[in-house]
């Protein structure tokens, strides 16, 4: 019984019911703009 459950366990966290919250080119351009924003703000405190 209790090798029953754990069974249905790991078959609810398996790889094909996971999805991401949105799309991955919506992460890579996010994570593109954010680190040219840290990038420009290092460069500018740099000049002062």
């Amino acid at each position: 019984m209790e090798l029953f459950s754990i069974a249905m366990l790991l078959e609810s966290f398996s790889e094909g019911k996971r999805e991401l919250p949105a799309s991955p080119v919506f992460f890579g351009v996010f994570t593109f703009a954010t680190l040219m924003l840290m990038l420009y703000l290092v460069l500018r405190l740099d000049r002062d």
